[in-house]
């Protein structure tokens, strides 16, 4: 009885602290710095060197990119090149060639019969297991500028019909070179003449 006495007496007190006293203190703690616990927007766009060291998956993408380049007459149009990075920070350049697998992949290899070009059901599987691999990996500022370099890629490669696609296996081996240099650890780097590092671009 006495205890309930008790209680009922501080009861007030406590309901004051509560609706009063308690919001004022949780606001004047600290908060946490923004971004905390995040992991930093680069971080999922990066891919393991040794993805790419494999001389089994190296082999074959060269080799069946040499295939389809002896039937390429087209000289004139290029569809993985430095034109996919116009505007694009260098930051961002392995989303975009996340983008040019997603679209190599889907809309090329899937569709050329496999009797074809031998090994291309490998390179296809290599590149998609790439872009699983960067699922995380998102794009940082405005995208128009990407959205636009890969429509041109892509009305590119069906206005040449048949010869585009062709065109984009004979283009493996560069799509394999940029994809390492945009996606590893970082870009590489050429030394000059005179001491200086310059960009590989």
């Amino acid at each position: 009885m006495v205890s309930i006495q008790n209680w009922m007496r501080c009861s007030p007190a406590w309901i004051f602290f509560c609706f009063c006293c308690l919001p004022l203190l949780l606001l004047a703690l600290p908060m946490p710095p923004k971004g905390a616990g995040i992991a930093p927007a680069g971080h999922s766009c990066r891919l393991r060197k040794i993805s790419f060291q494999q001389s089994y998956i190296r082999n074959r993408t060269y080799s069946l990119a040499k295939l389809a380049r002896l039937s390429d007459q087209d000289t004139d149009n290029r569809l993985i090149g430095q034109q996919l990075y116009i505007n694009v920070q260098e930051t961002n350049r392995c989303y975009v060639m996340k983008r040019v697998i997603e679209i190599i992949v889907d809309e090329v290899l899937l569709s050329v019969p496999r009797n074809r070009y031998p090994y291309i059901h490998e390179v296809a599987q290599f590149l998609a297991a790439l872009s699983t691999e960067l699922r995380g990996c998102k794009f940082s500022g405005h995208r128009e500028h990407v959205e636009k370099n890969l429509e041109e890629m892509k009305d590119k490669i069906k206005q040449l019909g048949v010869s585009g696609k062709n065109k984009a296996i004979g283009e493996l081996d560069l799509l394999f070179d940029y994809m390492e240099n945009a996606c590893t650890e970082a870009p590489k780097r050429i030394v000059t003449s005179k001491g200086g590092n310059k960009k590989k671009n």
